[in-house]
């Protein structure tokens, strides 16, 4: 079983930056490919970005290129997702999510963290 842990929210000036964090735990978390979702108040959750499970790869939806950036740490059980110059239209919860197997990017995620909410004020 995998779970996922993120953290880093809160709130932040428009323009400013944050660093999330999703730990992650379980036996094989390190073979997961991780991703990023965020889903604004009363909006759908959308995708924000993907790393492999090695780190080799990582795939952004259009709108987050150039500002957000997805990682792994030494340990690749745990994803960060640097975000700058945020909006106030950036303010959303954040969730982390794993999806084991060899499809990339992911289209389908099996586990996902609790979320955390990032707020930006203008």
């Amino acid at each position: 079983q995998v779970q996922l842990v993120e953290s880093g929210g809160g709130l932040v000036q428009a323009g400013g930056s944050l660093r999330l964090s999703c730990a992650a735990s379980g036996r094989t978390v390190v073979s997961y490919n991780m991703g990023w979702f965020r889903q604004a108040p009363g909006k759908e959750r959308e995708f924000v970005a993907a790393i492999r499970w090695n780190g080799a790869n990582t795939y952004y939806a259009d709108s987050m290129k150039g500002r957000f950036t997805i990682s792994r740490g030494n340990a690749r059980g745990t994803v960060y997702l640097q975000m700058n110059s945020l909006k106030p239209e950036d303010t959303a919860v954040y969730y982390c999510a794993a999806r084991y197997g060899n499809n990339w990017p992911p289209t389908v995620y099996d586990h996902w963290g609790q979320g955390t909410q990032v707020t930006v004020s203008s």
